[in-house]
């Protein structure tokens, strides 16, 4: 090894706790404390995660060379004091909260963190004399690291967009060769993320979980409220940066995140959370989506021109909205984009580490032209032989079958129109199924879509499902050419693909159109023609390829549907008794275990108990 060091990375307190594994500078490992304690979103000290990652490479805690968290609590601590000083006597419960939580757990994260470490190693080894060192990134530092540092690039612009890190919202920055120079940055309480944030409190849904929702609800309204929003809650300038009028908002004093000001602007207080989704919530949708394009174009054209870069890498929470990104794209400010694919914080577990690894270690770096994020494949999988055993213990009826048989059998039940759960080799890190953990369906039938929502995934029934296209055949499905790996990009499909609607289905508005084939692929196309396109690699993950090859050849068709293999609430599954307890449990007809093929019909007949229902918190 040139380097020889062992890093590990931790993001954890806040949101989306997760590790990842660095050997030399590469990306070993990496996985979210979720998936193992089955909590979404879990933000605990990640100890299964950091076990998982130590003992698939058969490592011990003592043979780290160093622990990097993501961030520096300090500075968090001094935005938050200067906020509430700044606002009182204003907002004084929720300071009274904020302090309990930290003085009892967040001040002392150094010591915390120095205390797990040290316990897991007394669990891994009697000798706990040496223990790695402690680095400390900066929030977005970190967030900048995992987008430049994995990208194909020896030089790139960096632009990082989240609710906020210690101070910083909005960040620009110059990675060349090894080394990440800081540019310019906004600084809370002035943030993109958290308006859009904002926007997803008032229309009912979850802060810091449910973004992607209101992205969804956005093709089914028109942007009608943007210039009410520009007018009054957000000062854009002419190259991108922005400053919000505080007085509308709750964020920065309080529990909530609007105000009453902000309702009286609207017209009406924020929906509850199971409430009646109407024309005005998918309009404000369209709207607030409407602002954050604007915004990011306008951030990308500026910082094009002021450095002359060719490239562009993004992180942060908003660089998952998959629809401004291909906005972005089809500007072609940029002769190329990378998207960090796990952009949230989970991610930064990613960057802490390469972080440390170049800049603190001062290691040499050369750009992987292929993918340094391995697909996303960096969790954990498991074999033949282990998923046979469970299987005979728990007396499923199963049949083995071998690579080109089974992917026969599954292109055959998809054009049936089965519901498939697909369980293949490592599991995906970051929000986004990909292949190694979906369900699977044919997007040619139109009720797929209102089936896995409803049935399957017990959620709302407008939210979209994203297409897995072979890559080869993208541009015959959707109007774009570039790789999109990871779902990060949204694309129209082709036109010659789409079916016109009539004078009478034109005057439909909102929910209505769901119904409404758009394409001869209705399951993944939305209401405006669009879709999150994933494009599948032969080398990145060859039996999914497979698969969908299969399907191809069956049906002409060469994109199936994809969504993430789990129901509403729950983490996406991890183990096989994960996933047979997901296939159990819904109106899934088909289970694919590696090579294990189960039909539902097949299985022991367990009564239908919807109580577990409550074990998740149904966002």
């Amino acid at each position: 090894m040139a380097g020889g060091k062992l890093i590990a990375g931790i993001s954890c307190y806040y949101h989306d706790s997760a590790v990842c594994l660095l050997e030399d500078g590469q990306i070993k490992t990496a996985v979210q404390e979720e998936r193992f304690t089955r909590k979404k979103h879990d933000a605990r000290f990640p100890v299964n995660a950091l076990k998982y990652c130590l003992e698939a490479n058969s490592l011990t805690i003592s043979d780290l060379d160093a622990v990097v968290y993501y961030e520096k609590p300090l500075l968090t601590f001094e935005r938050l004091l200067e906020t509430y000083l700044g606002s009182a006597p204003r907002g004084g419960r929720s300071f009274v909260t904020a302090m309990q939580v930290w003085l009892k757990e967040k001040l002392f994260i150094k010591s915390e963190l120095k205390k797990q470490i040290k316990k897991i190693a007394e669990d891994q080894v009697a000798n706990t004399a040496k223990l790695p060192d402690l680095l400390f990134s900066e929030h977005h530092l970190s967030h900048a690291g995992s987008a430049f540092y994995p990208s194909p690039f020896n030089d790139a612009v960096i632009l990082c967009m989240d609710g906020v890190g210690e101070w910083a919202t909005t960040s620009a920055w110059l990675g060349s060769g090894n080394e990440i120079k800081p540019l310019w940055e906004i600084s809370f309480p002035h943030s993109l993320g958290l308006l859009y944030s904002a926007f997803t409190y008032y229309c009912g849904f979850k802060v810091n979980s449910g973004e992607y929702k209101l992205m969804g609800l956005a093709p089914y309204g028109e942007p009608n409220y943007a210039d009410v929003i520009k007018e009054n809650l957000i000062d854009i300038k002419d190259d991108g940066t922005f400053r919000l009028d505080l007085s509308y908002f709750k964020y920065h004093r309080g529990f909530r995140m609007t105000g009453r000001k902000f309702h009286k602007l609207f017209g009406q207080p924020p929906r509850e959370g199971e409430g009646q989704l109407t024309q005005f919530h998918m309009d404000l949708a369209s709207s607030i989506q409407a602002v954050t394009e604007e915004v990011v174009l306008k951030l990308a054209k500026s910082l094009q021109a002021e450095t002359g870069a060719e490239n562009l890498c993004l992180s942060g929470g908003v660089a998952l909205n998959c629809v401004a990104n291909g906005k972005l794209l089809e500007a072609g400010i940029f002769k190329d984009i990378w998207i960090q694919p796990a952009s949230g914080d989970a991610g930064s577990a990613v960057g802490g580490a390469l972080v440390a690894f170049h800049q603190h270690f001062k290691q040499p770096r050369t750009p992987n032209p292929h993918d340094s994020m391995k697909g996303t494949y960096l969790g954990p999988k498991f074999s033949n032989g282990e998923i046979c055993a469970y299987l005979e213990g728990i007396k499923a009826s199963y049949r083995s079958l071998d690579d080109p048989e089974l992917m026969e059998r599954v292109a055959e039940l998809l054009e049936a129109g089965k519901v498939i759960g697909w369980f293949n080799g490592a599991m995906e890190f970051g929000p986004r199924a990909l292949g190694g953990r979906s369900i699977i369906g044919d997007p040619r039938n139109q009720q797929m879509q209102s089936t896995m929502n409803l049935k399957i995934k017990y959620r709302e029934s407008f939210r979209p499902f994203a297409p897995s296209v072979l890559e080869e055949e993208v541009d015959t499905q959707f109007e774009m050419k570039a790789r999109s790996p990871y779902m990060l990009l949204v694309a129209p499909v082709k036109k010659e693909l789409r079916k016109p609607m009539t004078a009478e289905q034109e005057k439909l508005f909102g929910i209505e159109k769901l119904n409404i084939p758009r394409s001869s692929i209705p399951a993944i196309t939305h209401v405006d023609y669009s879709a999150r396109v994933q494009t599948v690699s032969k080398e990145t993950n060859s039996r999914y390829y497979n698969l969908i090859k299969a399907f191809h050849r069956r049906t002409g068709c060469p994109t199936i549907v994809n969504t993430s293999f789990n129901i509403r609430g729950e983490p996406i599954v991890c183990t096989p008794q994960d996933a047979y307890r997901c296939f159990m449990r819904t109106e899934m007809d088909v289970l694919v275990l590696e090579n294990q093929i189960l039909l539902k019909d097949d299985q022991p007949k367990e009564e239908r108990d919807e109580s577990w229902m409550q074990e998740f918190e149904l966002d």
